[in-house]
């Protein structure tokens, strides 16, 4: 039976973007992957690029180094990932006082210029001048997800890589080596192993007794198809509360409760924002969930009239337009920071997740940890090590 140098686990933007660069350096790389067609948090993305927010000095490269990859990542890939630049806008509630929300933005790489509602209408129409007391504003990036996933797994394929539909459900021991993954119709062997499963990816390493700290939310939000209507600007609200709810519920000592179904540590979380896509398409939300159980069933209609709601009282044009609901798991860590590196304790695994802005940092992250296994020193790869929280 064929052995692989590295099998990777997950066919989104981090599977697909990691086997690309691996296989770039020589390596032979299988990458396997649940579903035929692209689902999960790479799916329902957003996608934004938001490389103006870095406020480390090796945050600022990263997003520097996505900044200049982006700008020829559909030439070296062959394929077209829509990139674009557009104007963000924050918007800020009535309850705020803008220039306090203002503040908050003030150690990032590019601070985002503080806006009165006059202005924030004039660059994009559609707002409700009411539902804002004003608004940030910051030029972005902005891909396809699907594109820009599609042409990392076209590249992939050309350079020698091989790409396998099957589902996952365990890993390969021996003693304390991890030696290869089981499927649900066969086994297949590596000398590395790495995992790019997203939100699931700590169930998965948990059922496997691996413990990482790696956490997800459940994340909901409305697709609507290619209307004529066009959004001039990404709208985003400045005051973010799925990042608190991420940073309440990944404590320690909430470790041995997310190993248990059944937990909601605090109320949903509902962030109105807004992004059309160059086919006209528009994607609205979110919803995040902190709920334990990544298969726990949650009631759409109820969803959809929340999300629909709060984005008709800052986009009212947009409230009652046909739209499809989704729902994903989406990854995070401890520390707002993805986990990549060799996972503590074992030998030959490896995890590539828990990513806050995945299409900003997971090119560069991708690129230099593939320059790492073949002996490159990167400071950073070491700093994103899950030996981290050991």
């Amino acid at each position: 039976m064929k052995s692989y140098d590295w099998i990777v686990v997950g066919g989104g933007i981090t599977g697909a973007a990691l086997s690309y660069e691996l296989a770039k350096k020589g390596f032979t790389v299988l990458l396997l992957e649940k579903y035929p067609t692209l689902k999960g948090a790479t799916r329902y993305s957003y996608a934004i690029l938001s490389y103006w927010s870095g406020t480390t000095d090796w945050t600022n490269q990263l997003f520097q180094e996505a900044k200049e990859r982006h700008h020829y990542l559909s030439e070296e890939l062959e394929a077209d990932t829509q990139f674009q630049e557009l104007d963000l806008l924050l918007t800020i509630a009535t309850e705020y006082d803008p220039k306090k929300i203002a503040t908050n933005f003030s150690q990032c790489n590019i601070v985002p210029r503080l806006i009165s509602v006059q202005e924030a209408c004039e660059m994009e129409p559609l707002l409700n001048q009411e539902a804002i007391a004003g608004a940030l504003t910051v030029p972005s990036g902005h891909v396809s997800p699907e594109a820009t996933t599609l042409a990392y797994c076209q590249a992939f394929t050309k350079i020698g890589g091989q790409t396998e539909i099957a589902e996952v459900t365990g890993l390969v021991k021996t003693g304390d080596h991890i030696t290869g993954v089981h499927t649900t119709t066969q086994t297949y062997h590596a000398a590395n192993v790495v995992i790019c499963a997203g939100g699931i990816s700590r169930h998965f390493l948990k059922s496997a007794g691996i413990p990482t700290r790696v956490y997800f939310t459940h994340a909901e939000m409305l697709e609507i198809p290619p209307v004529e209507l066009q959004l001039n600007t990404s709208v985003l609200t400045a005051v973010q509360k799925r990042f608190q709810c991420e940073a309440a519920t990944s404590k320690v000592e909430f470790e041995q409760m997310w190993d248990e179904p059944g937990h909601e540590f605090v109320p949903f979380s509902l962030d109105a924002g807004a992004i059309q896509f160059k086919n006209g398409s528009i994607r609205i939300g979110q919803i995040s969930r902190v709920l334990t159980d990544p298969y726990t069933k949650v009631d759409p209609t109820q969803s959809e009239v929340a999300m629909r709601a709060e984005i008709g009282k800052v986009l009212p044009a947009l409230e009652n337009l046909p739209a499809t609901w989704h729902h994903c798991l989406v990854a995070y860590s401890a520390d707002d920071l993805p986990l990549i590196g060799a996972i503590p304790h074992l030998e030959g695994i490896h995890i590539f997740s828990g990513f806050s802005s995945p299409f900003a940092f997971v090119p560069p992250l991708a690129k230099r940890f593939a320059n790492y296994v073949v002996g490159e020193n990167d400071e950073i790869i070491k700093q994103l090590s899950p030996h981290r929280f050991v």
